[in-house]
């Protein structure tokens, strides 16, 4: 990122590296929608020369003389979260906050991202994953933030077994919310999204029911879904800040609102009086970073190795070569109609 609206390739020096930090070279990257969001619609302010990128595999090229679990040539899964352990917060269980709100995501924010010939990691025992031997490298680079965000919206909706739980937006992030509910025994799963291959992809993951803003007011529709009761949970993992009137529409009383996606424009939310109950509706919205860190990264890879999720199955296009990220990240920015997810292999 150069400035807002305006990407490009620049030198830089390699990272130094503290004690406790590894340096990384990728062998796996995919850009994400927050890159977008970060760049043209400038969501967290302007940056200059910053490099970006949060998700990656990586290789470890040098550790610090503090690192007890990783060695030089060790694969790695990289969190896209990278929190300071040893900090209040994390003591607090709000490790994603280290440092200030949203202080745990580094990469891409207020430090050099991934996407470089060489990436530093904090806290690299904490932060870093071994790579299991054989796994997919698609399925790996999700698992840095696609497969944990989705997650995460699923754990701050609460979704307990029976729940039948509304998921807005089915790009990766809500796919995996999809798959995450399942997992957690929801009932039943709709999935509001338009675009075919996600629609799909979702009935794979274990939705239930598709619906298709395109088709009519999402609210009207699960309302007649559900004889006008609504939904226990509500999963936020696409749209814009007005999302969040048809999730309280559709909402319970007593219910949850879990919100994962990334708001990058504009200044406040809409929250309908009336139907949350005047203030008094008992309908709770929750919105929160992935936690990120290296236990987080090795549960979720036991469930790709258990075949218990397949994020493998949301990489649409494939690319070789470092100078190859930009292609994959104005796919990001145009998204035409068979992007799921792109992946760049740096061979």
């Amino acid at each position: 990122m150069l400035s807002i609206g305006q990407v490009g390739w620049i030198e830089k020096e390699i990272p130094e590296i503290g004690p406790y930090d590894a340096l990384c070279r990728p062998i796996a990257l995919a850009p994400c929608t927050s890159d977008i969001h970060t760049v043209y619609s400038g969501a967290i302010g302007d940056r200059h020369n910053m490099i970006l990128g949060h998700e990656a595999v990586g290789e470890v090229v040098k550790v610090g003389n503090l690192v007890k679990d990783f060695k030089v040539n060790d694969k790695v899964l990289v969190s896209a979260i990278t929190p300071d352990w040893n900090s209040l917060a994390a003591q607090e269980s709000y490790a994603m906050h280290s440092g200030g709100m949203l202080g745990g995501w580094k990469f891409s924010n207020f430090k050099d991202g991934v996407f470089a010939e060489y990436f530093h990691v904090n806290d690299a025992d904490g932060n870093l994953a071994h790579l299991p031997e054989g796994m997919d490298l698609g399925a790996a680079c999700m698992i840095s933030d696609m497969v944990p965000t989705g997650f995460c919206g699923v754990e701050l909706a609460d979704i307990n077994f029976g729940d039948n739980v509304a998921v807005i937006g089915i790009g990766p992030v809500g796919l995996m919310a999809v798959a995450a509910a399942a997992i957690r025994g929801a009932a039943n799963i709709y999935a509001v999204g338009s675009r075919q291959n996600c629609i799909e992809l979702a009935k794979e993951f274990g939705a239930t029911e598709i619906i298709n803003y395109k088709q009519g007011d999402i609210v009207s529709q699960i309302l007649e879904k559900t004889n006008g009761q609504g939904v226990d949970r509500v999963v936020v993992a696409g749209g814009n800040n007005d999302t969040f009137e048809q999730a309280i529409k559709i909402l319970k009383p007593g219910g949850k609102i879990g919100n994962v996606n990334y708001l990058g424009e504009g200044d406040y939310i809409k929250i309908p009086r009336v139907e949350w109950g005047c203030g008094m509706g008992h309908k709770q919205i929750v919105g929160g970073l992935m936690p990120g860190g290296r236990l987080r990264s090795e549960k979720l890879a036991r469930l790709v190795q258990t075949g218990r999720i397949h994020p493998e199955k949301m990489i649409t296009h494939v690319f070789h070569g470092l100078d190859k990220v930009e292609d994959a990240l104005m796919l990001m920015k145009n998204k035409p109609k068979d992007l799921i997810k792109p992946l760049v292999l740096i061979d």
